[in-house]
């Protein structure tokens, strides 16, 4: 019943910057926690970034000063500024929302950055 729908992904070179965003569908009332993790090839999911109802937030340490997590609570969306992005970055970037003791994710946006 619930459905994420993210978008922004694609191609930029290193340096540049993407603007992610995950919108919420469905019968929703008060989402609780959103966030993003990140997949790359031959690696495990990591968290990216979390944001909590009341709007504080955490980074994963590389993510952290070229980051941005931020959340539109009426529109039910979380977003996921990225600016001086590396190669490193690349990934299938996932968002989830934490909602009624559940997790839901989104369908996952590929990130590619060339040097």
């Amino acid at each position: 019943q619930v459905q994420l729908v993210e978008s922004g992904g694609g191609l930029v070179q290193a340096g540049g910057s993407l603007r992610l965003s995950c919108a919420a569908s469905g019968s929703i009332f008060s989402i609780d926690e959103m966030g993003w993790y990140r997949q790359a090839p031959g690696k495990q999911r990591e968290l990216v970034a979390v944001i909590s109802s009341g709007g504080s937030t955490n980074y994963a340490g590389s993510m952290k000063g070229r980051f941005t997590i931020s959340r539109d609570n009426a529109e039910n969306t979380v977003y996921l500024q990225m600016n001086s992005l590396k190669p490193e970055d690349t990934a299938v970037y996932y968002c989830y929302v934490q909602y009624r003791y559940r997790r839901y994710w989104g369908q996952g946006t590929q990130v590619t950055v060339s040097s």
